[in-house]
């Protein structure tokens, strides 16, 4: 007994005609009846009584029917999902972050990626960088986004990742006269209160070099885990940041005082890199791998937009 005899079996049963199955069907008449003589003797039991050129169920298939009809309900159930699945219309997709992006960016992306596909669910997690890839080396999580990539080949072993190259910017409060220049130099901030991250930061400590070889005292007043909170210092006059391009764009995407802060660019240039994340040993399905390739368009479309 195969899908075809049952699928045939019960339009016929539901139309009371071989013609009208054939019909629905898009099948030869001699196609349908094929099928009913072959369901027949593979079960062993006669399904109609054809008198007077009409099929006649008899009880058994009409028990037949009740057995089948909830299993050909659940293949087509199936069936459709998986013509969704092929349009990348239905599917889940599981996505861990530094904390930064996960604020604002990821969310509003992740939106515009959903918005046409209702039967599409996301998770989106937030974690440190070293976590990130943590987790992703379980290869439970389609995608991360981190700022570094440790240099431990067991580690990335696990892991594939594409590097995104930024230069960082510097915010500087509106009513700040340094808002008047076309860029801002270490120099320019020699002495004056900065919001920056840990000292165990990549970027931390390439502002700090800069600052020691120009002879320049650098003034940490507010220190934070990760870029965005700063820019609330920045908005609030108390300070100066230098920060990465993500950071801008999320900014400019959610906050409501855009017109406190000006977005200069920085010299010398310090560059900022940003990881996109895929598990080595669990491929992507075609709905994530979607989803991770018009990410790393996003990403690059606002590269040193200022």
């Amino acid at each position: 007994m195969n899908f075809k005899q049952i699928r045939a079996f019960r339009e016929v049963m539901l139309t009371g005609s071989v013609s009208k199955a054939a019909n629905n069907l898009f099948r030869t008449q001699p196609a349908i009846s094929s099928q009913l003589t072959g369901l027949e003797k593979e079960i062993g039991i006669k399904l109609f009584e054809r008198r007077d050129g009409r099929l006649n169920p008899t009880p058994e298939a009409e028990y037949l029917l009740n057995q089948v009809s909830e299993v050909l309900e659940k293949i087509e159930d199936i069936e459709e999902n998986l013509a969704r699945v092929r349009s990348l219309e239905r599917g889940r997709i599981n996505i861990v972050s530094m904390f930064g992006p996960s604020v604002f960016f990821m969310p509003k992306f992740i939106s515009e990626f959903v918005k046409n596909r209702n039967h599409v669910d996301i998770s989106l997690f937030s974690h440190s960088a070293f976590q990130v890839q943590q987790l992703l080396s379980t290869q439970r999580y389609d995608v991360g986004l981190v700022d570094y990539i440790p240099d431990t080949s067991e580690r990335l072993s696990l892991i594939d990742y594409s590097e995104l190259r930024y230069k960082c910017i510097c915010a500087v409060p509106l009513d700040d006269p340094l808002a008047e220049k076309e860029s801002i130099t270490a120099a320019d901030l020699d002495g004056k209160p900065l919001a920056m991250l840990a000292q165990s930061h990549a970027c931390f400590r390439k502002i700090k070099r800069i600052f020691k070889e120009q002879g320049l005292t650098m003034n940490r007043r507010f220190e934070t885990q990760f870029f965005i909170p700063q820019l609330t210092f920045v908005e609030q006059g108390l300070a100066c940041a230098i920060v990465d391009p993500l950071t801008v764009e999320s900014y400019r995407i959610n906050c409501n005082n855009q017109d406190k802060i000006v977005f200069l660019p920085f010299l010398p240039e310090i560059d900022f890199s940003i990881y996109l994340i895929t598990p080595t040993h669990r491929p992507l399905t075609a709905l994530a791998s979607t989803f991770v390739s018009e990410l790393s368009q996003e990403l690059q479309s606002f590269k040193n937009n200022t």
